[in-house]
């Protein structure tokens, strides 16, 4: 194990380490911020594994990435529960992606900061488990910081597979390089994670009550709202397209509700008609957020009603 500020670090750290400029990264898209950041500020090259909107969920599909890798292709990026769009992987999936890594010689960087963080039952599978083969290639990088919600505490954790995957690691990343974090962090770490299940449970179960008052608003509310109920995560990738905003959706919201939610262009260049919601909030104040994203989207409808009557009246 090596200590790391945060997960951020955690990533830069193994790209650095396991591939060269030029390489290939495999990533799931959409994808928190960062990793993005940290493939293009390496001077890596991004491979994009798309996220794919199945009807009720998100879904990959390892065979899409048959004509887009070759042999500097180096390194996969997991997210799981993934970040922005809430999935919880099966089993399945897993093993094909441990599969493909293992066939293509990669290195995977395995973000499972959320792991805590899972509904209906649901239950994280920690991709070093898959196997010895797999997990002799895995770097699993995790935090007490969202679960427990202590970020500026500045305290994680890489997990290396092996023995000789950390030396690796070591050889090009010195642990002084990496720096380290505060000895505050380290112990509210240890407490999180030793000491405070009882605790984890009352906000699991308070999560699960603000995710479902999220959707039933959406599915009651903003029927051409598209919105999947997050497996895991406390945060809801919401769909605006349908919308037909005359701006980025973040924009629109900031501008119009009053509401500040996560643009959803900073997880692909594709997405500005999307934003990410956090609900790891109190009622009252998601309610407040709920209700200011409902009356901006109704007093769209308006305006795009009236303008269609303007034109409607123009034509004649």
């Amino acid at each position: 194990v090596q200590v790391v500020a945060d997960l951020v670090q955690g990533t830069f750290a193994p790209i650095l380490a396991f591939s060269e400029p030029g390489d290939g990264v495999i990533l799931q898209v959409p994808a928190y911020p960062p990793f993005r950041e940290a493939i293009e500020t390496t001077k890596r090259e991004l491979v994009p594994l798309t996220m794919r909107d199945a009807g009720t969920r998100h879904v990959f599909d390892v065979a899409e990435l048959a004509g887009r890798i070759g042999p500097k292709t180096r390194i996969l990026i997991l997210c799981n529960p993934q970040n922005p769009t809430g999935r919880v992987f099966e089993r399945e999936e897993l093993e094909a992606l441990a599969r493909f890594a293992i066939e293509h010689d990669l290195i995977v960087i395995s973000d499972e900061i959320h792991s805590d963080l899972v509904y209906d039952g649901r239950v994280h599978i920690p991709f070093a488990t898959l196997g010895a083969e797999i997990a002799a290639r895995t770097v699993t990088i995790t935090s007490a910081t969202k679960s427990f919600n202590i970020p500026g505490l500045r305290c994680g954790a890489m997990h290396f597979g092996t023995p000789e995957l950390r030396q690796r690691f070591a050889k090009v990343i010195p642990s002084r390089l990496i720096g380290g974090c505060s000895g505050l962090g380290i112990d509210a770490t240890v407490a999180a994670w030793t000491s405070c299940d009882q605790w984890l449970d009352a906000v699991v179960a308070h999560l699960t009550r603000a995710r479902d008052r999220v959707i039933d608003v959406i599915r009651t509310e903003l029927p051409q709202v598209r919105c999947h109920a997050p497996e895991g995560t406390y945060l809801a990738w919401l769909d605006f397209r349908e919308l037909h905003l005359d701006m980025p959706a973040f924009q629109f919201f900031h501008d119009r509700g009053r509401v500040a939610l996560s643009p959803g262009e900073n997880f692909h260049p594709e997405c500005a008609q999307f934003a990410r919601l956090n609900f790891a909030t109190s009622m009252p104040i998601l309610d407040r957020i709920l209700e200011r994203i409902v009356d901006a989207t109704r007093g769209n409808a308006g305006r795009a009603a009236r303008q269609g009557a303007c034109v409607s009246k123009n034509e004649e």
